[in-house]
């Protein structure tokens, strides 16, 4: 591609690189100048222009952001994803679900290596997305690229991103009452909000003593696809009512705490193949917190272990909390 300055005359057919104004309208940078833009330009007393020229050998912004998004995306019903049409060269990608991203890492930093005015920017892996939320920018920054360019950030692009589908569509949650005066807690309402966006319909409201015993027997007879418990009072130990609940009606606690704040006291089991997650208190409210992290994964068929779990950390600092009793900063700064 050839950029620079030359003389109005010259410069029918080139591509405007900074918009103008004209005699009576606004010519836009990007045009691809025709004898009526030159002579309105010619009229408002312009005699040079900057201008960009395609060799035989580039390909147009627009043409070169759609390649490459077909290239991302060669199958968009299997990777859960939209393409949107191309403009001042960008392409953006949507959610066709909601559902978990996943990112092959190395592939798209592969792409984004062949050429600096090739870009691919999206959202974090494991990014909870919602239909029709954006996942990725497709964006040529020069008005032309070669085409050779395109095709080897192309190569090997396929499925580097995907939209992973729910694969439950029903649960339980199981509150524990602390005592008979215990007020009904908003914590089922915020998790309702949180199931319905992967669509998840909540069972019946379950309540029980903060007890293991009932606790076990409401855990053992949840009919939802996914159970969890979100306990009157603070889980802060893995011996503590809720995980015990749990054993006792047969089942396993894999992890007990997460290095993600808010979401510590969050512990992760299951009964009979059936997944059940310890909510941390923090889950009361809709704010991002831990418990998100796992559940969403969970919801969407992705193993979670005690690994995964523990490399949340990175990056697990979410949100400071002023009125928490002793805050992270201390009074000194």
């Amino acid at each position: 591609m050839r950029f620079g300055a030359i003389p109005l005359q010259d410069a029918e057919g080139a591509i405007l690189a900074h918009s103008l104004q004209g005699a009576g309208r606004k010519v836009a940078k990007g045009t691809v100048l025709r004898p009526e833009d030159l002579a309105a330009l010619a009229a408002a007393g312009h005699e040079v222009l900057t201008v960009a020229r395609l060799d035989p050998a580039d390909m147009h912004e627009d043409a070169a952001a759609e390649a490459l998004a077909q290239a991302l995306v060669p199958d968009p019903s299997a990777q859960g994803i939209r393409i949107s049409g191309a403009g001042t060269g960008r392409v953006n990608l949507y959610a066709a679900r909601a559902g978990l991203v996943r990112l092959d890492r190395g592939r798209l930093e592969a792409v984004n290596a062949v050429d600096p005015m090739i870009t691919v920017a999206t959202v974090p892996d494991y990014h909870r997305a919602d239909a029709d939320g954006m996942l990725a920018t497709i964006k040529i920054i020069s008005y032309g690229v070669p085409a050779d360019a395109i095709r080897r950030a192309s190569a090997g692009a396929g499925d580097a991103i995907r939209v992973l589908p729910p694969v439950l569509s029903s649960a339980t949650l199981i509150e524990t009452a602390v005592t008979e005066d215990t007020p009904p807690d908003k914590g089922r309402a915020a998790m309702a909000g949180r199931l319905h966006r992967m669509g998840i319909t909540l069972s019946p409201r379950v309540v029980v003593p903060h007890r293991e015993a009932e606790l076990a027997e409401a855990v053992a007879n949840a009919p939802g696809q996914l159970v969890l418990i979100l306990t009157g009072s603070a889980t802060s130990d893995p011996h503590d009512v809720a995980p015990q609940g749990l054993r006792q009606a047969g089942g396993t606690v894999t992890r007990f705490g997460m290095p993600v704040d808010p979401g510590n006291l969050l512990f992760l089991g299951a009964l009979r193949g059936k997944p059940v997650i310890g909510l941390p208190g923090c889950a009361r409210s809709p704010a991002l917190n831990g418990a998100d992290w796992v559940l969403e994964r969970v919801i969407c068929g992705i193993p979670v272990r005690s690994a995964d779990i523990a490399a949340m950390g990175v990056g697990g600092l979410l949100k400071e909390i002023p009125t928490r009793p002793m805050p992270r900063r201390d009074a000194e700064g």
